[in-house]
């Protein structure tokens, strides 16, 4: 049964595009088949019948979303993010401690090219043959000694699937909860889209907002 808008937090909307949030176990859009129809961009076109997907997030990632309203605003913003216009940061948290301890080892980049694991889809993997340029910038926000976790800020300079789950579990830190890429299974995967920014295709102004996570 689709569930109302009201069940979607709604941080800006004007005539010309939404910024939602969508919750962790949501999909974006609607998968294949009849019981996969319920998604982040059904129940906001339920409310908003001119309501477009501009772009993503994974099923078991939560966060902030733009939508288009109307078809000349989804080509102005989808531009955006072909042309890597818009600021996306993420939070996520990932098993043991990240690099070292001083200040030299609190931030870095990952860049593995990534393909499609035709066998095993929707999985991602890393291939230095054939994979697609993909790169990661991170930063440590804090480290759990006891917990052996380490809390990132994570900006996807390349928008690849999967990427950040598949390029932090390439070097040994899966992030929390996703057990589909090695970590141990979780009550939900701990990685939020927390941060976006882009200019308004209408007014030409930068506007961003910043989502706390929820974990």
């Amino acid at each position: 049964m689709m569930l109302p808008m009201s069940s979607i937090a709604i941080r800006h909307a004007d005539e010309y595009l939404l910024v939602v949030e969508k919750p962790a176990g949501l999909l974006s859009v609607p998968g294949r088949s009849p019981e996969l129809a319920d998604c982040l961009i059904a129940r906001v076109q339920a409310d908003h019948p001119d309501a477009l997907t501009v772009h993503r997030l994974d099923q078991v990632t939560s966060g902030l979303v733009v939508i288009a309203r109307g078809a000349v605003m989804q080509r102005a913003l989808s531009m955006q993010f072909e042309q890597r216009q818009v600021a996306k940061g993420y939070e996520a948290l990932v098993e043991g401690l990240v690099s070292g301890g001083d200040a030299a080892d609190d931030a870095g980049e990952i860049d593995l090219p990534l393909i499609r694991d035709w066998p095993n889809r929707p999985r991602q993997k890393v291939d230095r043959d054939v994979g697609k340029p993909s790169l990661t910038r991170w930063r440590v926000l804090a480290r759990d000694p006891v917990a052996l976790r380490t809390r990132l800020a994570l900006e996807p300079v390349t928008g690849r699937t999967h990427q950040l789950r598949v390029h932090l579990a390439s070097i040994g830190h899966a992030i929390v909860g996703d057990a589909f890429y090695g970590a141990a299974p979780g009550e939900r995967v701990c990685l939020h889209a927390a941060r976006l920014g882009f200019s308004h295709p209408a007014t030409g102004a930068w506007h961003e907002w910043v989502s706390p996570a929820p974990f």
